[in-house]
């Protein structure tokens, strides 16, 4: 039924790792695992030593976040694509929740509430940013995200960061998938935007959790930092002052 997309830039420790919690958990959902390597590097796991399928994509190019994902689409056999990043960890299956509650509430992409290492919500689910709000962010005070602790309802939110997404891959297909003119960073919020434009809707599910070791490398890194903000800047160019009128804070 899924169809996983994972990107490496010389993650395959890690991808090896995010496979073996796939099968340690027994989930009989996946229809196959396309792995992207958007970097030359060495495997250090043998695809064919798993239970469900999984293809190993080598890029001749480097291409940014969204580009290697709709690629991994063109190529995806299942009825619901899953983005995930290589630093997931997962102790629980999320998918059998995420899959109830994407049905039970016709939404085009759903994710799981997700903690770091150290157990602590991260800031993966958020309301759109605004110029106001990154000001606000800026000294400090509210970055944007929902407030909301484990096992709540489901709720609808305005975008859910990409290093989980589950979209019904016909509502991806819909909306052209990500942008590909975003190389990194607010490929996530875009497509969301874009998707509460068509009349679809995005779901947060604190029922399940996930672990991610964020890096944050624009924190540290000019050249990441520039993309960020060249995204930023697109974003708003495209979506300014055309959000889509929601009431995404309703619970349900």
């Amino acid at each position: 039924m899924i169809t996983i997309s994972v990107v490496s830039h010389g993650q395959s420790v890690l991808v090896k790792q995010l496979l073996k919690d796939l099968v340690r958990l027994g989930t009989f959902l996946i229809t196959e695992v396309l792995i992207t390597l958007n970097i030359p590097e060495d495997v250090v796991f043998k695809p064919g030593d798993y239970p469900f399928p999984v293809r190993v994509l080598r890029n001749t190019v480097t291409r940014g976040f969204g580009a290697n994902h709709n690629a991994a689409f063109r190529q995806a056999k299942g009825k619901w694509f899953c983005v995930l990043n290589p630093d997931i960890r997962l102790t629980e299956d999320p998918f059998p929740v995420l899959l109830g509650e994407i049905t039970r509430l016709s939404a085009a992409v759903i994710a799981p509430m997700v903690i770091t290492s150290g157990g602590e919500v991260e800031d993966s689910i958020r309301r759109f940013p605004t110029p106001f709000s990154l000001v606000v962010k800026f000294f400090g005070q509210s970055d944007g995200r929902y407030i909301f602790a484990a096992e709540d309802m489901t709720f609808r939110a305005d975008w859910a960061g990409g290093m989980f997404m589950l979209f019904r891959a016909e509502d991806f297909r819909a909306v052209a998938g990500f942008d590909e003119k975003y190389f990194l960073y607010y490929e996530d919020v875009d497509i969301c935007a874009r998707l509460w434009k068509s009349g679809r809707s995005v779901l947060a599910c604190p029922k399940t959790r996930v672990i991610h070791d964020a890096q944050r490398t624009s924190r540290r890194s000019l050249r990441y930092m520039r993309w960020h903000i060249a995204s930023m800047l697109r974003y708003f160019w495209k979506h300014w002052g055309r959000l889509p009128g929601m009431q995404a804070n309703s619970v349900r």
